[in-house]
């Protein structure tokens, strides 16, 4: 977008970069579950989460205030990349596979349920990232550093959620999601209860919370069912599904908006549907209950 002056290439960049994005994000999960295992790995998986957290919400202020100077400027913030990939080369490595292993099959079966979970996972996550400026508005609060303050707000509850999962990863996946998605799912009706700001932004505090510590139970749980051989290609799917329930939530949001007349009962019903999945998780679904930090079979 720096040089490029139709949309349509400015689209095809875009994608290009969705699909790298992805395959970063797949191959540091990959290389995280495959350096270490039980506690360690819990912490390094709560760690990617909060950092990734604090990147964005830092990239979006620096962003801001490049935009000052014109739509373009935005996108200088790329190039950061570059001078990370020279340390990647030499720090970074490859576990050496085992001699005797066989190329398995796609773990489809293993990580149906956890991808599931993962997809509505990505909803939640994602529905007040996009959306929380448009309910602030709705109430009158159109200061672009208000709205930004409030939005670093939320990104930082979500990473002291992050920074929390190493300590609370003692207890099960199950556990772990009910209590997730019910927070996620309270701090949603907060924001649509009441047009007090002061309520919005607690509202907001307690589902990024939530997701702070939603999205690293997710991944552990996942990578943990995953032997070496499988592992690269079902990070890859769990990734999949994370962000296609990333991309759903605003066309989900859209769609409730025009059916129920506003975008604070579309919170609502997203904010029940996000108590359902807990309940569906703590009595249907097939989630294990024992610890995330214990050492998974390789």
């Amino acid at each position: 977008p720096l040089y490029l002056d139709s949309l349509q290439s400015i689209l095809v960049s875009r994608v290009l970069v969705g699909v790298c994005e992805a395959a970063i994000m797949t191959c540091c999960t990959t290389l995280i579950a495959d350096y270490w295992s039980g506690p360690r790995r819990v912490r390094y998986l709560g760690v990617q989460t909060l950092v990734t957290t604090v990147a964005a919400t830092a990239f979006f202020a620096f962003g801001g205030l490049l935009g000052a100077g014109g739509w373009r400027t935005p996108f200088w913030l790329y190039a950061a990349a570059a001078p990370a990939a020279l340390p990647m080369a030499f720090l970074l490595w490859q576990p050496a596979a085992s001699r005797h292993e066989t190329r398995e099959p796609w773990p489809w079966r293993t990580l149906a349920v956890p991808s599931l979970v993962t997809v509505g996972g990505g909803v939640v996550f994602y529905t007040l990232i996009v959306q929380l400026s448009y309910v602030l508005d709705g109430v009158g609060v159109t200061d672009t550093a208000a709205i930004g303050g409030v939005t670093a707000l939320m990104s930082l509850a979500t990473a002291v959620g992050a920074g929390l999962f190493a300590k609370v990863a003692v207890h099960g996946a199950k556990a772990l999601l009910v209590v997730e998605f019910a927070l996620s799912g309270l701090g949603l009706l907060l924001v649509f209860a009441t047009e007090a700001v002061p309520v919005i932004v607690a509202g907001a505090v307690v589902t990024g919370f939530g997701t702070g510590l939603l999205l690293p139970t997710l991944v552990t749980w996942a990578v943990n069912r995953l032997p070496y051989a499988q592992r690269g290609r079902g990070t890859g799917l769990w990734t999949a599904a994370l962000f296609l329930g990333e991309f759903l939530s605003p066309l989900l949001v859209g769609a409730l908006t025009a059916v129920t007349g506003g975008l604070g009962a579309s919170l609502a019903v997203l904010g029940v549907a996000a108590l359902a999945l807990a309940a569906l998780v703590a009595t249907v679904m097939a989630v294990p209950a024992s610890p995330l930090n214990t050492a998974p079979a390789e």
